[in-house]
C-alpha cells in the first residue's frame, strides 16, 4: 500500500483513515469553502473535496510528491446545505429543520496526484427523532456541536437522537471507508499502469 497525504484537520478523518492500515501524514490546505450561487449541494461537495486534495499536492515542497486525499462532508435537508453552525441560534435553526424528520449527508472523496484525479459522493439518509427545546440546548451546552456540519455528530452524543440510517455510517462521519479504499485501489492500478 502507497503512502498519502491527507489534506483535512479533522481528527475524526484521521482516525478513519488510521482504522484502514493507511500510511498516511498530513497536508495543510486553506481552501474557500464558499457555496456558489445555484451550486448544487452535490456538486458543491464533490468541488471542495477536489480542490482540497489539488491543493495538497500543491501545497507539497519535496520532489517525491504523495498522493493527496482530500474529502468533505455536509448535510442537506430540503435542498439547504447546513455548515457548521455560527453560534447557538445557528444551532437551533438546524435543529429545527432537522427534528423529527429525515436529511441526507453527502461526503465526497478526492484522490489526486499531479496527473490523476479520483473521486467519488457518498449519500447517505439520516433520520433524526422529535428534539424538545430542552435537549436541543442540552447538547448545543455539551459543547460538540460547535465545529460539525449540520450542527451534529453521529459519534457522539447525538446518536441518541438518531434511530436510523439508510447509507455509510462512516460517511456520515466524514470518510466513507470502503469508497476511500476504492480509490486507493484505483490510484494502485493506475501506477502500476503508467
Amino acid at each position: 500500500m502507497c503512502k498519502i497525504a491527507l489534506a483535512s484537520a479533522s481528527p475524526r478523518r484521521r482516525e478513519l483513515l488510521a482504522q484502514l492500515g493507511i500510511n498516511f501524514e498530513l497536508v495543510k490546505v486553506d481552501v474557500d469553502e464558499t457555496q456558489w450561487p445555484q451550486e448544487l449541494a452535490t456538486d458543491y461537495v464533490l468541488r471542495l473535496a477536489k480542490t482540497k486534495a489539488q491543493a495538497g499536492v500543491a501545497a507539497q515542497t519535496t520532489a517525491q510528491k504523495l498522493p493527496v486525499l482530500g474529502a468533505d462532508t455536509i448535510v442537506v435537508v430540503d435542498g439547504l446545505v447546513l455548515g457548521k453552525p455560527v453560534d447557538q441560534q445557528d444551532f437551533l435553526r438546524m435543529m429545527r429543520l432537522l427534528s423529527g424528520r429525515q436529511h441526507q449527508v453527502y461526503t465526497a472523496i478526492a484522490l489526486a496526484t499531479s496527473t490523476l484525479l479520483l473521486s467519488d459522493t457518498v449519500k447517505t439518509d439520516v433520520w433524526f427523532s422529535p428534539l424538545t427545546e430542552a435537549q436541543m440546548l442540552a447538547y448545543w451546552h455539551s459543547g460538540e456541536p460547535a465545529d460539525k456540519a449540520g450542527g451534529y455528530g453521529i459519534q457522539g452524543l447525538a446518536s441518541r437522537y438518531i434511530p436510523k440510517i439508510s447509507g455509510s455510517y462512516f460517511a456520515v462521519v466524514g470518510l466513507p471507508l470502503h469508497e476511500t479504499d476504492q480509490l486507493l485501489q484505483q490510484l494502485i492500478a493506475a501506477q502500476g499502469a503508467l
